[in-house]
């Protein structure tokens, strides 16, 4: 028999964050995955670090930061044969995912190239937009408003659309792009309303109002906006 691919959410960084199920199969797992910056560590693992065993076959995948879909898309493919080389003897391969698997996460991509031949079961995990809500105490959405996740890399003209269309927004992946985000929402007249955090749940985590947010800003920081004052009073 085949084994089983775990894709693992594991939350946005605290590791207390993991749910009880991602924390016995990793605890439990024989071979373990994960993302990684080519050239650097693994923030996955450094979440996960606690559970896994010293026996455990590692292998991480090394993602180049590169515009060019290439780069990654071979990085992907070299993961997927080397996890499928495993899952054909029988063993289970649990992948840690930042996060949630399905929800910007890296881990989809090494899902849809094993997905067709082999059981894979997803455990989700808190995103990182609902541990920045909960870390700046603002309710994302009540009612009937209507909640957008953004981008950051999008154009200008699409972020003032987006942005404009919705109650509350989210915006993901800010890094390098924070000062033109800043200058949209400062036109959209939604400023005062905007606020920014980095490292949600981590002990260097930072909030402060989107008009003191550093520019640029690091790879895990958002930016949250919402439109009415105590929406949900």
């Amino acid at each position: 028999m085949s084994g089983i691919l775990y894709g693992v959410g594991l939350g946005p960084g605290d590791a207390e964050l993991m749910t009880l199920k991602a924390a016995r199969l990793i605890s439990g797992a024989k071979v373990v995955a994960y993302p990684a910056l080519a050239g650097g560590s693994s923030f996955a693992r450094s979440i996960a670090a606690a559970l896994i065993r010293d026996d455990v076959r590692e292998i991480m995948i090394s993602v180049p930061m590169k515009v060019e879909r290439g780069p990654a898309q071979a990085a992907y493919d070299a993961a997927a044969d080397e996890i499928t080389a495993i899952l054909e003897t029988g063993l289970d391969v649990v992948v840690l995912c930042e996060g949630d698997p399905f929800f910007y996460g890296s881990f989809m991509y090494i899902y849809a190239r094993i997905k067709p031949n082999f059981q894979t079961e997803i455990v989700p995990g808190i995103t990182a937009m609902t541990a920045s809500a909960a870390a700046l105490g603002l309710p994302l959405a009540a009612r009937n408003e209507m909640l957008s996740v953004i981008p950051g890399p999008l154009s200008d003209a699409e972020l003032r659309t987006k942005i404009s269309a919705a109650d509350s927004v989210a915006i993901m992946k800010v890094g390098r792009h924070l000062g033109r985000i800043r200058d949209v929402i400062t036109d959209l007249g939604l400023l005062d309303q905007a606020h920014y955090i980095e490292r949600a749940t981590l002990p260097e985590q930072q909030k402060k109002p989107l008009a003191n947010a550093p520019d640029p800003a690091p790879y895990f920081s958002m930016i949250l906006i919402t439109k009415e004052a105590d929406p949900w009073l």
